[in-house]
């Protein structure tokens, strides 16, 4: 059921005005900025994959990327509620640019060492940790509680629009520039977004008492937003048990690509591709029809789409002609994974209260970042042993078992809905 208090109404009655403009000049911004980032990331990966060739190097750069948020996110959520969301914001992109500016330094005067990189993806992540929350509780405050959504299904688009671009860019620039000139556009991607950002005004919800509670008192608040919505925490619950399985594979990808498939950066740039336009399809799909009454039934179809991609990737034989099946499967990947991420996050900005929204969503980030590090360990010793296509069939086992077991519990059954219509 949705809770509406009178806070969210005026927020609600605010955002009728102009809110497709300031939506979008914010994503707009965010868009450029990902694309700098996406290319940035896309030639660090690649590069460290291509020179070490290591399933344990790479997810010892994976546990890095994700360490910031499992440490500090419950923390930071409660900053990101207690701040303004909008100089939270903006001081993260510049944050992330900073830190491209000094690696790029390094590299344009030497080759660093190979754990250089674990490193800049850690630091880099600390700003990821304090931008994410601090937009995803910014966009209810902007947006009509009717079209997230819609709004929802735009973002997701535009990122995915940048997820696409982002690794043929880098691709290209990989192949034709040095690695310190590329760090650079994430450096002027984090500019253009601090910019767009600072000319909309983004409104603070106001806090019911004047006196600031307890910091830990804070984060129970933002743990119990997800606990006392039963269908929320079982969906919740069982997606990151299966993320322990799933999150490990986006760091393997690139592996999945030079060492199963003997193919190069180019063929890498295609899965990214592949997957970033099917995210793009997926967003464009719900962005049209904007609303969607009951979220959990899409979920799980996510879930299962997710599920059924990997247990296949997983299946292929390692031959060149099966590479382009493993890209197509990656794009319902992509197709799946907004499928489930986006009612989602519409779901939590629909019933989660404004004040407690940026402890909420740093929770779950924090809960996500923890089962990468964990998938790692688990995944790469196995991966270095037995091939990384097998942890992709087991990837894809583990979140169909896990999706079934949720849709049990959170999707009405038909006696449900007779007994409903009957009374």
């Amino acid at each position: 059921m949705v809770r509406l208090d009178k806070e969210k109404i005026l927020v609600n009655q605010y955002s009728q005005n102009n809110w497709k403009r300031n939506f979008l000049t914010i994503a707009g911004g965010q868009t450029v900025s990902l694309i700098g980032s996406a290319a940035v990331q896309f030639s660090l990966i690649w590069w460290l994959a291509s020179e070490t060739g290591s399933p344990i190097m790479m997810s010892i750069a994976g546990v890095f990327a994700f360490l910031p948020q499992l440490i500090l996110g419950p923390f930071v959520g409660v900053w990101v509620d207690r701040l303004s969301r909008k100089t939270v914001i903006i001081a993260a992109d510049l944050f992330i640019g900073l830190v491209a500016l000094v690696f790029a330094l390094v590299f344009l005067f030497d080759t660093p060492p190979y754990w250089s990189v674990c490193v800049v993806l850690g630091i880099r992540a600390i700003g990821n940790v304090f931008h994410s929350p601090a937009i995803q509780a910014a966009v209810p405050m902007l947006v009509p509680q009717q079209e997230l959504v819609r709004a929802n299904g735009w973002s997701q688009f535009m990122q995915s629009g940048a997820f696409l671009l982002g690794p043929v860019l880098g691709a290209a620039m990989y192949a034709s520039l040095p690695l310190w000139i590329i760090l650079l556009s994430d450096l002027a991607g984090a500019l253009v977004a601090s910019a767009t950002v600072a000319l909309v005004k983004i409104p603070d919800p106001e806090r019911k008492t004047q006196q600031i509670p307890h910091f830990f008192h804070e984060m129970k608040e933002g743990a119990a937003a997800i606990w006392q919505d039963k269908k929320l925490f079982i969906v919740t619950a069982a997606t990151l048990l299966g993320m322990v399985f799933y999150a490990p594979l986006s760091t393997y990808y690139p592996l999945m690509t030079s060492d199963y498939f003997k193919a190069d950066a180019w063929h890498a740039s295609m899965v990214n591709f592949g997957y970033a336009g099917g995210m793009m399809l997926c967003a464009i799909i719900l962005g049209k029809f904007g609303t969607i009454r009951n979220k959990f039934p899409v979920i799980h179809l996510g879930l299962l789409g997710m599920g059924t991609s990997s247990l296949l990737c997983g299946l292929l034989p390692a031959e060149m002609f099966w590479f382009w099946i493993f890209a197509a499967l990656c794009t319902l990947l992509g197709a799946s994974s907004n499928l489930y991420n986006i009612p989602y996050i519409a779901y939590m900005q629909e019933t989660i209260p404004p004040e407690r929204m940026g402890r909420a969503f740093s929770l779950i980030g924090s809960l996500s970042s923890a089962t990468m590090p964990l998938g790692l360990l688990i995944a790469g010793p196995i991966t270095e042993n037995r091939g990384v296509s097998l942890w992709f069939f087991v990837s894809g086992i583990a979140l169909l078992i896990l999706t079934l077991i949720s849709a049990l519990f959170v999707l009405p059954r038909k006696a449900d809905k007779v007994g409903k219509s009957n009374s």
